[in-house]
């Protein structure tokens, strides 16, 4: 494909960072050098230095050759222009960025294909999608449904009290008797592990399974972590992220809501009529403990400051509070929450940049997830007549390294594959890969 990326900025470079991979044309455009060159250092991709309203700039890109303009600058009104400008300039397809919710709520009423703009996206309302995801269970650091839980992908962190601790995956394979889980990845001191059987689990470990029902809660026994249920929620931050979240939770939890600023609380009580709204400072741990941090089953920080939200977390864990989920500008801090204490670290640029990566995928891959901090996406994959992996069993496939198939839902059955697992037509086979290994992948389901 020929691509188009308007916005030099973190979900533009995450974004050519995954598609670079797949061996796409890519030209990014920005009005920043320093930005440009950085990307041309690092990454496989064109670059063209103006304003993407421009037509001119839009035409030395070849626009009217593009098969998919994405404008993804920092600015609404920018992207919903280039949208538009590029779609009357021959772009297939468009895709838009916008901070304004409204153009979701009201998709239908405004028509946007009619200008030129075929998809939005929204990282923030993206963002508080994923918390919701995330407070499903307390005690797992991720969590993913495949097919309605037929499968499901789990993150724990591994500690010293775990059975799993200090031993390899064929020792712990004997621990799981009835293969309800495969583990398919380690997360440790920020380098993702595809493992094999020699591999060691160790402690302070992030580790990730696919598993069947039964098996989430044998992956929660074997490590020793039990699962309360969420009832009261505490959020730190007024932002656009914070009022999403709200609207979303509130239906089904006590949410409190601090934020610092006086007048936007006003504003919020209008917004948020199921909110408790408390206008103060979110790091005075006193406040915290008068609005009664001690009794909150979650603590979600997304306030505007990384590290404000990093240490309140840190400060909530020490309260007791099961579930913290706080929200980083930097990605580089993603790969902190496993040394040092917050359950889940999110960034909305990385999530946006995965969400237009698994759209531009769609028709090739049935479904398609990433995990925080993890270098691997999460794919499910159709088998069709004449695929390569119908060719032998697991174990005789030659599968790629960088890759595991974690499991495969079978006339609306999930089952864990096996190295004597024999695949079938309309088979759904769900594969961990490194983003470089990815098109090796696709070619086994062709």
């Amino acid at each position: 494909m020929r691509i188009i990326i308007a916005g030099a900025g973190d979900v533009g470079f995450h974004l050519a960072k995954l598609l670079a991979f797949e061996a796409h044309d890519i030209n990014i455009i920005d009005t920043d050098d320093e930005k440009l060159q950085y990307i041309a250092n690092h990454l496989d991709v064109h670059t063209t230095k103006g304003n993407s309203t421009s037509f001119r700039t839009l035409e030395e890109a070849q626009v009217a050759k593009a098969d998919l303009l994405i404008a993804v600058t920092e600015s609404e009104a920018t992207n919903i222009s280039t949208s538009i400008i590029g779609k009357n300039l021959g772009a297939r397809k468009t895709i838009a960025r916008i901070t304004n919710t409204e153009y979701l709520h009201k998709k239908e009423i405004l028509d946007l294909k009619d200008i030129g703009i075929d998809e939005i996206i929204s990282p923030e309302s993206l963002a508080a999608k994923e918390i919701k995801r995330l407070l499903k269970q307390t005690a797992l650091t991720d969590l993913f449904d495949f097919e309605k839980g037929t499968l499901s992908l789990v993150g724990i962190t591994i500690d010293e009290h775990s059975e799993l601790c200090g031993k390899t995956l064929v020792e712990a394979a004997y621990l799981n008797p009835d293969h309800s889980f495969t583990t398919v990845a380690i997360l440790r001191n920020g380098e993702t592990i595809i493992p094999h059987g020699d591999n060691k689990f160790k402690n302070n470990d992030h580790a990730y399974f696919i598993c069947q029902p039964d098996g989430v809660e044998r992956v929660l026994d074997l490590a020793k972590k039990q699962s309360e249920e969420i009832r009261n929620i505490m959020i730190l931050g007024g932002s656009k992220i914070g009022i999403q979240a709200a609207l979303q939770l509130s239906k089904k939890y006590n949410i409190k809501l601090i934020e610092e600023d006086r007048d936007k609380c006003f504003e919020l009580a209008d917004t948020l009529q199921n909110t408790m709204i408390i206008n103060g400072d979110g790091r005075d741990v006193e406040l915290l403990k008068e609005e009664g941090i001690d009794d909150m089953d979650a603590f979600i920080a997304v306030t505007g400051n990384s590290e404000t939200n990093i240490i309140s977390s840190l400060v909530a864990k020490n309260h007791g509070v099961g579930k913290t989920i706080s929200l980083v500008e930097n990605m580089d801090y993603i790969h902190l929450s496993q040394n040092i204490g917050v359950d889940t670290m999110i960034n909305k640029k990385l999530i946006a940049a995965s969400f237009i990566f698994r759209y531009i995928r769609k028709g090739q891959v049935v479904n398609m997830t990433t995990i925080h901090g993890v270098d691997a996406e999460i794919l499910e994959f159709e088998v069709t007549e004449g695929s390569k992996i119908l060719e032998h069993e697991l174990r005789n496939l030659e599968f790629p390294k960088s890759a595991i198939i974690g499991g495969v839902i079978r006339n609306g059955q999930g089952h864990i594959a096996r190295g004597n697992f024999h695949f079938e037509v309309k088979d759904r086979v769900v594969v961990l890969s490194r983003s470089e290994c990815i098109r090796k992948v696709e070619g086994y389901f062709k």
